[in-house]
């Protein structure tokens, strides 16, 4: 049996992320890695995590889409909304690693500020980056698990959710959800949702994986079958 090893949450830190991988002792022919999306923002170096992210997809891992991943598709919608929430949900950072000066880079402007942020116009290597995202499911499931990077609606069927909520779930997937499956997640931080830096283990049958790495804290990986936990 492969080791599962599931990933979230890494928000642009590929120095945690590649000491992480290092530690479990990652090897693409014995494990079946799982990352759970938000792959950018907030962090020094989503350009580079990016790319170890479809460099490890290419070799096998499985890659879902978060919701940071998904603003940073529609940023570039034509829809001025889309930009200026990315702004303020931490895309200036990304945005500066793909060689973009943003003349106003401070994100709480773009959230208290009624201004609109100058469409912008996508270069090669991001282009290169969000078609690959765009190609990257929401989901995985197994017969014992399912694997997402917000959580899952306690009533709806999974194949018929619709991915927003796949994304930007919370509170009610936490408190609600009673499916016999296991849910691993991402999206909300440990802390907030058992007011711990340890790894969420919900009676209700779910599992939070993300360790506040975009905030200081820790990046966690999990081994899904033994429940044994690495971080850094």
């Amino acid at each position: 049996m492969k080791r599962m090893l599931a990933i979230s949450d890494i928000h642009g830190d590929i120095e945690k992320f590649e000491r992480l991988l290092d530690l479990v002792e990652y090897d693409k022919e014995q494990d079946q890695l799982l990352l759970l999306g938000d792959y950018v923002d907030r962090g020094p170096h989503s350009r580079a995590v990016l790319n170890k992210v479809f460099e490890l997809k290419n070799e096998g891992a499985i890659a879902l889409l978060g919701n940071h991943d998904k603003m940073m598709i529609d940023a570039f919608q034509g829809e001025p909304m889309n930009l200026k929430r990315w702004f303020y949900n931490g895309g200036i950072k990304t945005l500066q690693n793909y060689g973009y000066e943003i003349e106003k880079d401070d994100a709480k402007y773009w959230y208290e500020t009624s201004e609109f942020p100058e469409p912008l116009q996508m270069n090669e290597e991001i282009r290169k980056h969000i078609d690959m995202l765009k190609e990257l499911p929401y989901y995985y499931e197994t017969d014992s698990h399912i694997f997402v990077h917000a959580g899952v609606h306690p009533e709806t069927p999974l194949q018929s959710t619709d991915p927003y909520t796949l994304v930007w779930i919370r509170e009610e997937f936490h408190k609600r959800y009673s499916g016999k499956k296991t849910v691993v997640f991402g999206h909300t931080p440990v802390n907030y949702l058992h007011n711990s830096n340890e790894m969420y283990f919900g009676e209700n049958n779910i599992i939070g994986i993300d360790g506040g790495c975009a905030y200081g804290g820790r990046l966690y990986c999990l081994d899904v079958g033994k429940s044994q936990i690495f971080y850094v």
